[in-house]
């Protein structure tokens, strides 16, 4: 059974940073890329970055140079440091892993419980 514990979420003032940790157990089979989601109330699920097991990275237009992913593969962990945080900002942060079936080769996506990430004055 795969667990993704996130932590790190809470309040922030414009400008300020806050990192994200997200740390998967219990994987099987060979873990594609990791990465963070994002939902603001009222509005879809979007992706705020991804990084693959060989380091590439992809974000949301919007947050580029102000938010970096980075990944711990021997530890299968994930963070997200987000600089210059704006009001904009503010939503739930999943944490998403994608894997392979070593045998099937199937896909398999897993979600963490989500954590609240408001940016405020």
């Amino acid at each position: 059974q795969v667990q993704l514990v996130e932590s790190g979420g809470g309040l922030v003032q414009p400008g300020g940073s806050l990192r994200l940790s997200c740390a998967a157990s219990g994987t099987a089979g060979r873990v594609v890329h990791m990465g963070w989601y994002r939902q603001a109330p009222g509005k879809q699920r979007e992706l705020v970055a991804v990084i693959t097991s060989g380091g590439d990275t992809t974000y949301l237009d919007s947050v580029k140079g102000r938010f970096t992913i980075s990944r711990d593969n021997a530890k299968n962990t994930v963070y997200l440091q987000m600089n210059s945080l704006k009001p904009e900002d503010t939503a739930v942060y999943f944490c998403n892993l994608e894997s392979r079936a070593y045998v099937s080769n199937n896909v398999y996506t897993y979600w963490g419980q989500g954590t609240q990430v408001t940016v405020s004055s």
